[in-house]
């Protein structure tokens, strides 16, 4: 079946995204796409009274996890396809072309789009080093946001209410396991709106880190082998600098090596937090 940008409810969290909402909503209507649905949580910086010019519904998040703010605004959708937006992404037409395309030209589940920043300081050519070399175009395991989803798979099967952060790659394996879903990146780029400064990507990196623990603790608890444990708590090191520096030109390599190392360095120190804060 072919889709258009008219079959794609947006889905967009928010929380005080002041610097980025307007540009990402006005990106979106750009696009055409039949609807777009706000779950805030609860902003005091003015990122919803902004949210109601642009949206077709403003859903209040009660600020419990993404999964819970996610299924929200999944409920509510009409579309026969659900894009799950970041409140810091920016998409042109041709690029949710792309998307679309690729989920219709495919028996895929969901696809995703590769993520770049604008920038030619050290941290922007820094992280889309690192994008480009970790998340391949292809099908892949796991697919991230911005994502887009057949709609009815979506609404029946929604995020896990249990997690936090890590909603993503629990949706994912679910799908996979209960319906053989598959999943796919596609050639589309997404940009992400003043996400390159330290900032912001230690806040990136302590997200993944409870992410880690989130998925260490249910598999430990789903009762891990060893090894299995073991390939958990290398993954960081493995996917954010032993893979991506494979994957770049040795000149690339030695000018992203510090910052992948500092990133990896930066979610094992999140991973840490998180499980030292649940134990105290």
């Amino acid at each position: 079946m072919n889709y258009s940008a008219q079959d794609v409810s947006a889905v967009v969290c928010t929380m005080n995204s002041i610097k980025s909402i307007e540009v990402c909503l006005q990106s979106l209507r750009n696009c055409g796409v039949g609807e777009i649905i706000v779950v805030d949580a609860n902003s005091h910086d003015g990122t919803r009274q902004i949210a109601v010019n642009f949206a077709d519904k403003v859903i209040t998040d009660p600020g419990v996890g993404l999964g819970v703010a996610r299924n929200l605004g999944i409920a509510q959708s009409q579309g026969s396809l659900v894009l799950n937006f970041g409140s810091d992404n920016v998409v042109s037409p041709p690029e949710l072309e792309k998307m679309i395309y690729a989920l219709s030209s495919e028996s895929l589940a969901g696809v995703s789009a590769q993520t770049r920043v604008q920038g030619n300081d050290y941290l922007a050519q820094s992280l889309n080093n690192w994008w480009r070399a970790r998340f391949k175009i292809g099908r892949a395991v796991v697919i991230g946001t911005p994502s887009l989803f057949r709609g009815q798979l979506l609404r029946e099967n929604g995020f896990a209410t249990s997690r936090r952060f890590s909603d993503d790659s629990e949706l994912c394996e679910r799908l996979s396991q209960q319906f053989g879903s598959q999943f796919a990146i596609s050639e589309a780029v997404v940009y992400e709106v003043g996400k390159h400064e330290w900032r912001e990507i230690t806040q990136r990196c302590q997200i993944y880190g409870y992410s880690d623990f989130e998925n260490f603790s249910a598999g430990s608890q789903l009762g891990w082998s060893l090894t299995r444990k073991i390939k958990s708590v290398m993954h960081p090191l493995k996917v954010d600098f032993i893979q991506p520096l494979n994957k770049l030109t040795f000149i690339e390599g030695v000018k992203t090596a510090p910052f992948l190392a500092s990133f990896t360095a930066m979610r094992y120190a999140g991973w840490f937090r998180a499980s030292w804060t649940h134990k105290t």
